[in-house]
């Protein structure tokens, strides 16, 4: 089992790839690491943990989780997160990750990842529910910034002011979806790259890159079945080179196309993040100079 740290560009493991990286591991196709969706694998056994342990045993890998509901006002499910540690000390994944939302209220799973208002209390109500996942699992907890589509009324700050906020209370870190920020702020009309300059570069652990697609009444919604657009591709590069270099995937749900389309696109990543470091660099350098001069 790999148990190297974990830097490059990765796919989320979906069943319909689960013969290629049997037949084939992961580095060798060209991907330098695997997200799995927790709930998936959170079972006592059955095909789909047999190929989990097959494919991880040369495959760095990482938890993804859909269902913590962080921010819901029911009890953290202590099952849940019992199960969950016990997928943890399996696979050793480099982070665990879910979504900074909630998802459901009075034992109701409304499998959709709402968002919160974005106040002190929510904050307050955060950081203790936090802390316990965070102490259950023995290591920080990774999370993610939801697409939306609707606003609170009682918001009292941005939603970058508010993860900057939680992060610094919690000590929790943050898988950056560069779509889900796109998408919210077409939505909610607010410049995307406040929220990337607000973001702290060593707190950044990981980074999502998607597709969507617009409804009939202008939304942008988050759907995780087409292609990167390019509008997206522009705000990826100027992530990186606001933050440098971050672990970096390509996450499709749905229309899930053939294994080396998905490459095909995570080298495309590759690519745009290598010339957002060069750009970087050469920024810096101006700077130093400039400042010499």
């Amino acid at each position: 089992m790999s148990t190297s740290p974990i830097t490059g560009f990765g796919l989320g493991l979906r069943t319909d790839h689960y013969a290629d990286f049997r037949q084939q591991s992961a580095s060798q196709r060209g991907v330098d690491w695997l997200e799995v969706i927790s709930e998936n694998y959170m079972v006592a056994g059955g095909k789909p943990l047999a190929h989990l342990d097959a494919i991880r045993r040369d495959t760095p890998m990482v938890m993804h989780g859909v269902s913590l509901s962080i921010g819901g006002t029911d009890a953290i499910n202590r099952d849940y997160l019992k199960a969950l540690k016990q997928l943890v000390e399996r696979i050793e994944p480099a982070w665990v990750s879910d979504h900074l939302c909630w998802t459901g209220v009075n034992g109701h799973n409304l499998h959709d990842l709402l968002p919160l208002p974005y106040t002190d209390v929510a904050l307050r109500h955060l950081t203790d529910r936090i802390q316990l996942v965070q102490d259950t699992l023995g290591r920080p907890l990774v999370l993610e910034n939801v697409s939306s589509y609707i606003r609170w009324q009682a918001d009292e700050m941005s939603e970058w002011d508010f993860i900057a906020t939680l992060m610094k209370r919690t000590g929790c870190e943050w898988l950056l979806d560069v779509n889900n920020v796109y998408v919210s702020a077409k939505n909610h009309g607010f410049d995307p790259h406040e929220f990337i300059n607000a973001m702290p570069a060593d707190r950044v652990r990981q980074i999502h890159l998607a597709g969507h697609e617009t409804d009939a009444n202008g939304f942008l919604i988050d759907t995780h079945d087409h292609p990167v657009c390019e509008d997206v591709w522009e705000l990826y590069r100027y992530t990186i080179e606001r933050l440098g270099p971050v672990p970096t995937m390509i996450e499709r749900d749905d229309n899930i196309p053939d294994l080396s389309e998905l490459i095909e696109e995570l080298n495309r990543a590759r690519k745009e993040s290598s010339v957002a470091c060069e750009n970087r660099r050469a920024a810096a350098k101006a700077v130093q100079s400039e400042a010499i001069a």
